[in-house]
């Protein structure tokens, strides 16, 4: 049933599930990413039930921005440990 929902998420357009299969896909295949986006369910599932809240969709968008912020974050403390004295502005 979870992956049925899966499916059915990853053909839905501007959704986190859909980039998160997006993103998947290239490096395990189709199969693979459906079941890790049944997974991303099953866990929503189980906090919203957990809280009593309702689902908050992150967007497409979501990824792509953490993504970001990881690698800024990466790059900085590599700065650091050569010695660099480096602080971060916003954009």
């Amino acid at each position: 049933m979870l992956v049925q929902c899966a499916w059915a998420a990853t053909r839905t357009k501007g959704t986190y599930l859909r980039s998160k299969y997006d993103s998947l896909v290239g490096r395990r295949g189709k199969k693979r990413a459906v079941v890790a986006v049944a997974h991303k369910i099953l866990i929503a599932t189980y906090f919203i039930l957990k809280n009593k809240e309702a689902y908050k969709e992150l967007g497409d968008n979501y990824l792509v921005k953490m993504t970001k912020e990881k690698q800024i974050k990466r790059h900085l403390q590599q700065l650091r440990e050569l010695g660099v004295n480096v602080s971060q502005k916003a954009a």
